[in-house]
């Protein structure tokens, strides 16, 4: 045999078993373990796979149709004690150059509402690690609880790796990125910063307002502040507030408003990085949930699990630069106290993380008791905010945003 085939056959050999003894791999990548699932009524398969040249070997790259819904490329594992033992784990992921963005979950091996979403850029056509801390994973339903940590989910109970997204994305272009060589990290440096304020509430915006400098608010929500849901294009609690604080402090007021109508809290904290990427040191950030959370099983100890989840991921993501302003589930018409627990669990965490509050429910109990008093804050279906309902909402925040608390 000619010495160089020899010799190439011999490193790549001792390449492989490398790879096949280290017991930290998930997945090396160089076959095709994921398959696409189908999506729509005709079950369509939500893309392709193929095996390209990898980091270390090969790699699988998933291509993703225009569907307009979710999809995924799913495989189960087999987690051993070591996950548990480990920080985290890592894998390495080349793009197709867009700006779009790719989705990975992680899912139990028998319940499929422990389910736990990561989002991840896709911009790179050159080959980057991701890692991943098993805490930057977040539970998506309401049962779930943080990864890794005293007391919550244990990773050695996962039994599926997917890429792909579930519908609360709202956005499925076209797209593709290569993955190659998940794997298990042992240890992980952590931002260990303790990002609890000094003082409560939101001091520091209102400085920069009375000092009349440029502020910027993104506003974390669901259909009661997503400005493309049918009741909110005449007028947005939203953009009342900015144009508010303008009028009242004379600064420039940025507004961004990543919220997304029929989603929940932690779906919102999934796609977090969409939104930090351009905005990645907001002066505030208002988080407004609890109806859609509500419908999926949201109670008070829950609600007040995912809230200081909310507070925390927000400081740590914006390096504390960001003050958080909670705001309370609001009621519906036929829902007038029924949800109070949430706006309960969101007042005790307010206080607790030292976080603004908004209290939009007590505002909106406090309009009166009659139906036809309480009727005229919403729209037609009795549930989304007609122009008087926006306006007290904006109202509310602003009195809190004023009182720095």
């Amino acid at each position: 045999m000619n010495l160089r085939l020899l010799l190439l056959n011999t490193l790549v050999f001792v390449a492989c078993a490398a790879r096949a003894a280290d017991s930290s791999l998930v997945f090396d990548m160089d076959t095709i373990r994921h398959q696409p699932g189908v999506v729509g009524p005709q079950k369509a398969p939500v893309g392709t796979v193929e095996l390209v040249e990898g980091k270390a070997g090969r790699a699988c790259r998933f291509r993703f149709g225009t569907n307009n819904q979710s999809g995924f490329f799913t495989a189960s594992v087999r987690p051993t004690p070591a996950w548990d033992r480990a920080a985290g784990f890592s894998f390495w992921v080349r793009g197709d150059g867009s700006t779009n963005w790719g989705g990975l979950e992680l899912i139990d091996g028998s319940d499929y509402a422990l389910r736990y979403g990561y989002c991840f850029p896709i911009h790179s056509t050159e080959w980057r690690q991701i890692t991943v801390a098993w805490r930057d994973l977040v539970p998506e339903l309401p049962k779930g609880q943080v990864v890794g940590a005293k007391g919550g989910y244990a990773p050695s109970r996962f039994g599926n790796l997917w890429f792909g997204k579930w519908f609360y994305w709202r956005d499925f272009p076209a797209c593709s990125f290569a993955i190659d060589q998940v794997a298990l990290e042992p240890a992980l440096e952590l931002d260990t910063t303790d990002y609890t304020p000094a003082q409560p509430g939101t001091p520091r915006l209102l400085a920069r307002l009375k000092a009349r400098q440029p502020v910027t608010l993104v506003t974390m929500g669901d259909s009661l502040t997503d400005k493309r849901h049918w009741a909110n294009r005449s007028v947005l609690w939203a953009e009342l507030l900015a144009a508010q604080l303008k009028a009242a402090f004379g600064s420039e007021v940025k507004l961004v408003n990543p919220a997304l109508g029929g989603t929940q809290l932690t779906h919102n904290l999934v796609l977090m990085p969409r939104w930090i990427e351009d905005t990645p040191e907001p002066d505030l950030v208002t988080v407004w949930f609890g109806y859609n959370d509500w419908d999926g099983g949201a109670r008070g100890d829950d609600w007040r699990d995912k809230t200081r989840l909310a507070v925390d991921r927000i400081r740590r993501m914006t390096k504390g630069r960001a003050e958080v302003l909670l705001i309370t589930t609001c009621p519906a018409l036929g829902r007038w106290n029924t949800m109070d627990e949430l706006a309960a669990a969101t007042r005790t965490m307010a206080a607790e993380m030292k976080a603004g509050l908004a209290d939009v429910a007590a505002a909106f109990h406090a309009q009166g008791t009659e139906e036809t008093q309480r009727a005229a804050l919403f729209a037609w279906d009795k549930t989304h905010l007609g122009a008087a309902g926006h306006r007290l909402a904006a109202e509310t925040v602003l009195q809190a945003i004023q009182k720095g608390r």
